[in-house]
């Protein structure tokens, strides 16, 4: 996985839908967090196994893009999960193989 940002700061929070979805076997997940906070982003299977821990830090106020391969993962359905000190959201994706 590798994570990019900008400078332009965003007014709110944001979790936006992965892309492309579905995907094989790589998908960017987009995210933005208007002030500098601890960051914990997860993608998990459909049992809620975590599977990778893609970012687990503090990240500035920004607008930012990280990518996930799942080449070691069968088809399905998985979801990731950004959690901050305010807010959390899940999102689902489909890896088709």
């Amino acid at each position: 996985t590798n994570i990019s940002g900008n400078n332009e700061i965003p007014k709110e929070f944001n979790l936006y839908n992965n892309y492309p979805n579905p995907f094989n076997p790589v998908t960017k997940i987009r995210f933005d967090i208007p002030k500098a906070t601890h960051v914990r982003l997860i993608v998990y299977d459909v049992l809620g196994r975590e599977l990778s821990s893609l970012i687990n830090g503090e990240l500035k106020a920004g607008k930012y893009t990280i990518s996930w391969n799942g080449r070691d993962y069968p088809s399905g359905i998985y979801l990731y999960r950004i959690e901050t000190e305010k807010n959390v959201n899940v999102k689902k994706m489909l890896m088709i193989k």
